[in-house]
This record gives C-alpha cells, structure tokens and sequence, in this order.
C-alpha cells in the first residue's frame, strides 16, 4: 500500500503467470503523474528494476503489471543512476520478493512514481509520508541528488540488521531532527552478532553531507557485500524485531488508507 495505490499479487488465468499488479486511485493522482512512471518502466529494462508488462485502465483507477523479481537493490540503484534517475522513494514497502527455481530469494524495486530524471543539480522534491527513510536534504526541502538514495539503503540495512528504526521517533517533527542532527547509534541489545564490517556499511551511507556518500559502484565493493557473495554471511540474527517493524509498517499504511 503506497500513498497513491495499492499492490496486489495476481495470477493471469491463461498462463498462470504471477504478477504485481499495482492500482493508482484516479482521485489521488493525475493521469501525467501515472505516464511520468509508465515512461520511465518502458525505458528501462534490466533485471533488478521491475517490468512493465502491460497497461488497463478502469473507471476508478490505473493498473501497472509488474514482474516479480530482481536480485539486490544496490544493483538496481546502480542502473538508475547510470541513467541519472534517483528513485527517491527506497523503502521495504517498494521491494518485491519471490523465489528462483532453486528456491532463493530475489528481490526487485519497485513503484517509481517519485522518480525522477536528474538534468538539473537543483531539483526539490517535496517531503511526503513518513520521513523514517528520507534523507536530511530531501526532509530540509534541499536539491536532491542520487546519493539521496543511498542514504534510504542506510536506513533500510539498518532495519534489516536489528528490526528497529534508526531515526523514528514519536512524532514526524522528532523523526526529522534525529535525521538532520544524525542522532543514531547501535545498541547492543539489537546488533549482537552484527559484524563491524556491517556497521561501518551503515555508517558509510548515513551521512549528512550527500557529497560525503560513496555512489552505488563503491557501494557494490564494499567488504560486507562482498563477504555476503562468498557465503559468509552474518551470524544468526534475532528476526523478532524485525516481525514488529514490519507489522507496525503495515499498520501504519492500513491507517494511511483508512484515513485517505
């Protein structure tokens, strides 16, 4: 559930094939805000970045038919940036996952609705939804720029490692100053086992100066990423956290809904 629309799994009858098919309520966003993402589908076509595979229109809204697959977001973003777009909206909620015929997982980003083709170095995009994953420049109304992204992936590694927020506070206003000050930290109730080469990862990301972030290609080299491709991976790490966070997520959105 996005703040525009909705995505539902789908299978089609003749094939069989399963889809993400998302929805865009008419009411809520204009027909050139849904063909600026439509363009930006068809252009792109890489394996990391979801598919568009058709179009319809019904009488209450537009519907995107999405693959469901793609393997590391990193490498997603790099192809994007290679193409100067940022997503600017890099979350859990726009990651798909599925699984191979060998039963791994692969993930693939989606919703580009706030995507945007950088040809200016003074774009400023407006702040909307939750701040939890937003960078400092986008949340103090700054030129965005691709290393905004990058700053999500930070976030959303640390999410992944210990199940909480680094930045999320009480209220919106309390969230945004906890971004703009970089007022995180790593507890060690919820990083037991969570490598230093995992950490300094984190940290890499999360800094307040966009120039001071490494563009995607650095990113992919990095030792934790690349400990990761050769099997060595974290030791185990408590998911409980991670349950809730996905769970308050949901029910953030479901309230969201029921509100629009």
């Amino acid at each position: 559930i996005g703040r525009f629309s909705v995505v539902k799994r789908c299978d089609h009858r003749s094939t069989k094939r399963t889809v993400a098919v998302k929805h865009i309520n008419k009411k809520l966003m204009r027909r050139d805000q849904v063909t600026q993402e439509l363009n930006l589908l068809w252009r792109l076509k890489h394996p990391h970045i979801v598919s568009l595979l058709d179009t319809f229109e019904t009488s209450s809204s537009y519907a995107l038919v999405l693959e469901l697959y793609m393997r590391n977001v990193l490498e997603a973003l790099h192809y994007l940036h290679n193409c100067r777009i940022a997503h600017l909206d890099v979350k859990p909620e726009n990651l798909l996952v599925t699984h191979n015929a060998s039963g791994q997982p692969v993930v693939k980003l989606a919703d580009l609705g706030d995507a945007v083709q950088l040809n200016s170095a003074h774009y400023i995009h407006p702040l909307l939804g939750s701040p939890e994953f937003a960078s400092p420049e986008l949340v103090l109304g700054e030129p965005v720029s691709l290393s905004s992204d990058l700053w999500s992936v930070g976030v959303m590694t640390y999410v992944l490692l210990s199940g909480a927020s680094p930045f999320l506070d009480e209220s919106a206003e309390e969230t945004c100053l906890n971004i703009c000050r970089l007022d995180f930290s790593f507890p060690r109730d919820y990083f037991h086992g969570v490598s230093q080469a995992a950490r300094d990862f984190v940290c890499l990301l999360l800094r307040t100066e966009p120039g001071r972030r490494p563009p995607v290609g650095l990113c992919l080299q990095e030792a934790w990423l690349r400990a990761g491709q050769s099997g060595r991976a974290e030791t185990c790490l408590d998911t409980s956290r991670l349950i809730s966070f996905i769970d308050r997520r949901k029910l953030q959105q479901s309230s969201r809904r029921l509100a629009v």
